[in-house]
């Protein structure tokens, strides 16, 4: 309870960076409680402790709808939605209720690609105008050199999101966005230093129907959706509208909470277009958890989930809610990170609106979900 306290007090100041660290520091409760099961009733803290520091938080960070899942040795351990699923109406939240997931999209993008190696149709070091010959940088240099794992673990030379906002919650074909990367004046050098491209995850997704025949949004439900039976998870922001079990966007203007329209961002789908459930979610993360088999079925690669959590940059460093000073690393669709020698795979992701987090803890079979219905800055900064 001691540490529930703390995080009410603290959560309305906190930025994106001190968000990641207080998600680390939910899980080292969660490790604790784990290993001193005959000394903690787990069912007990979940039920009582997790669930009164939930309500309270959506109080302090002004959040409508939550919807929360803890998966631990392949099973869920909690599950569970939490407030409205739009302001003013008395609609509750569950489990199965759609939130936008924003860049935990590009998860699902790079383990498409890698799944795609696997089984021999394209490599992670294919050069992009392979598949896309139409497809340029502003330096030719760079537009020759560029290779699809490039493209998954944003090292092509821009600055953090440079260029996204132009491209973001618009009418633009993905085509066009396309085009468009090739007016952009990257900020460094090719491949000296890491910038989040949403634009180029976008262009990576772009590569699996010229592999496939079939677009990436076809693909991902063929591929992942339906195998892990995430049979409410949608690949595009035009479909959940058409839901009628979703959560609405919301955010602050002049210090009220409203209701905002779902952003228009189909044009970079493979980067964030994804809406899923906490329900749905549970099953990518067990299975992530289990080396991709769902009971006796291998439905991803173990060797393709093994590609996207190969570190491929340094991003910069951490200080941990412990102390610990450490490197924060990039996969492909991953941050890694080590805390208390715990290895930490993990993504946030935001739209309008909308901000969640996925965190999977590999040795210790752990994962959380979380998925909020707004975009409230005291609790992500960063539009992921």
């Amino acid at each position: 309870m001691f540490i529930c306290v703390i995080f009410d007090r603290i959560a309305p100041q906190i930025n994106h960076s001190d968000m990641k660290k207080l998600y680390l520091l939910l899980i080292s409760i969660i490790i604790v409680t784990s290993a001193s099961a005959q000394k903690i009733d787990r069912s007990k803290f979940i039920k009582d402790s997790l669930d009164n520091y939930i309500n309270r938080s959506m109080t302090s960070w002004r959040i409508p709808g939550v919807a929360v899942c803890i998966v631990k040795d392949n099973k869920v351990v909690m599950m569970k939605g939490y407030g409205i699923k739009e302001l003013g109406l008395n609609n509750k939240v569950d489990e199965n209720t759609l939130f936008m997931i924003g860049s935990n999209t590009k998860a699902f993008t790079a383990t498409a690609l890698a799944m795609l190696q696997t089984e021999g149709k394209l490599s992670l070091d294919d050069k992009v105008t392979k598949y896309l010959p139409q497809w340029k940088l502003e330096d030719p240099l760079a537009t020759q050199m560029a290779i699809v794992r490039d493209l998954l673990c944003h090292r092509i030379g821009f600055r953090t999101f440079q260029g996204d906002f132009t491209f973001y919650n618009t009418d633009l074909t993905r085509d066009q966005v396309m085009e468009k990367m090739s007016h952009v004046h990257a900020a460094y050098p090719f491949r000296t230093k890491w910038g989040y491209t949403n634009s180029a995850f976008l262009t990576a997704g772009q590569i699996i129907p010229v592999v496939t025949g079939k677009p990436w949004e076809t693909y991902l439900r063929e591929n992942i959706f339906a195998p892990l039976g995430m049979g409410n998870t949608l690949a595009l922001t035009s479909d959940i509208m058409k839901s009628l079990n979703r959560t609405v966007p919301h955010t602050l203007v002049n210090g009220q909470l409203t209701t905002i329209p779902y952003c228009q961002i189909d044009g970079l789908a493979p980067a964030g277009a994804i809406s899923s459930s906490v329900n749905d979610m549970s099953k990518w993360v067990m299975a992530l958890l289990n080396d991709g088999k769902v009971g006796q079925r291998q439905v991803i690669p173990a060797q393709a989930i093994k590609l996207t959590r190969e570190p491929q940059d340094i991003v910069g460093e951490d200080e941990h809610p412990n102390g610990e000073v450490d490197y924060s690393l990039y996969g492909l669709g991953w941050e890694l990170e080590n805390y208390s020698n715990h290895r930490v795979v993990m993504h946030t992701g935001g739209v309008n609106g909308y901000v969640s987090s996925v965190t999977l803890l590999t040795q210790d079979h752990l994962g959380i979900s979380i998925l909020t219905s707004t975009d409230q800055k005291g609790h992500f900064e960063a539009l992921e």
